[in-house]
């Protein structure tokens, strides 16, 4: 199931997404109840529906078994794609927490010993935004990059997670470009201002539920600016997987459901490219992950 937040002549609407059409959740619950004589409730937000998605997702998943044997009765909550705007999904994480230098491939175009632990650093939740909108170019930073990534959505609450467990408190996958202004980044020696700039977490455009992913770590993973690959490598390619980052990470603290982890980013970055390459106005920059979607941002 594609989850994704959309808004509808200024309306905002939590939907489902299949093929090229979207359709209003909330829309879809109350024609089931009106039709099947059920009161069932959910919120229209994302963010309320995963903290409570043991058992809101019960009652999306029978309403869109429903939903998808009688296409016509829907007609009137149906929308297509390009009628929507499609905003991030989530925007209200309590913790985006990111890998750093987690790809063999991003390694070695640094030329640097691959970690024998996984690298942690955060961005700010206040930086995402969704498809569509545009990355802005702070004034102080001159070297502005791009990192397309995998990110996990969590599902449960959850602390000290065995690597057995970890895919047990899993709710999806989306895609995130981890903005990150280099010079600032590199100059403050830690990470977090550099990469937390507002606009610098673009995510989206939908959430993936894992049962529609049999093998995160086999996904190809691309990013192209202005049309051009600059990134192209697959999540094989890992160093640190995501039951080990999840297990790692709950030792010290507890997650959440909403809570967003960004697995890192293959080679072919900016600033370690000959000729460098830094994001500037009017860009287009589009990340690509196998089985998830597109996230296409602008800059200005």
């Amino acid at each position: 199931m594609r989850l994704l937040t959309f808004q509808h002549y200024g309306q905002e609407k939590v939907g489902i997404q299949e093929k090229e059409s979207v359709y209003d959740l909330v829309g879809l619950v109350s024609l089931y109840n009106n039709v099947n004589g059920e009161n069932y409730m959910i919120e229209n937000d994302l963010d309320h529906i995963i903290t409570h998605n043991v058992e809101t997702m019960e009652i999306i998943e029978k309403v869109w078994k429903w939903a998808q044997l009688h296409t016509e009765e829907t007609i009137e909550i149906t929308y297509k794609l390009d009628e929507v705007k499609v905003l991030a999904p989530l925007r209200r994480p309590g913790k985006l927490v990111c890998v750093g230098n987690n790809y063999m491939d991003h390694c070695i175009e640094q030329n640097v010993t691959p970690p024998k632990k996984p690298m942690i650093f955060s961005k700010w939740a206040s930086c995402i935004v969704g498809p569509g909108e545009a990355i802005e170019l702070p004034e102080d930073s001159e070297q502005v990059d791009y990192e397309a990534e995998l990110a996990v959505v969590i599902g449960k609450k959850g602390k000290d997670i065995s690597e057995e467990e970890a895919f047990d408190y899993v709710f999806g996958y989306t895609i995130i470009n981890d903005v990150s202004a280099r010079d600032v980044q590199f100059e403050d020696v830690q990470w977090v201002r550099g990469k937390s700039y507002d606009t610098f977490a673009p995510i989206g455009p939908s959430i993936v539920t894992k049962d529609e992913i049999e093998d995160p770590h086999k996904l190809d993973i691309s990013l192209e600016l202005n049309g051009e690959r600059l990134q192209d490598s697959n999540t094989k390619h890992l160093i640190f997987n995501i039951p080990y980052i999840i297990s790692y990470l709950s030792k010290g603290f507890t997650f959440e459901p909403g809570d967003i982890i960004a697995t890192g980013t293959p080679h072919g970055v900016g600033v370690f490219r000959d000729p460098q390459v830094f994001l500037k106005k009017g860009d287009t920059c589009k990340v690509e992950i196998e089985n998830i979607g597109v996230l296409e941002n602008t800059v200005r």
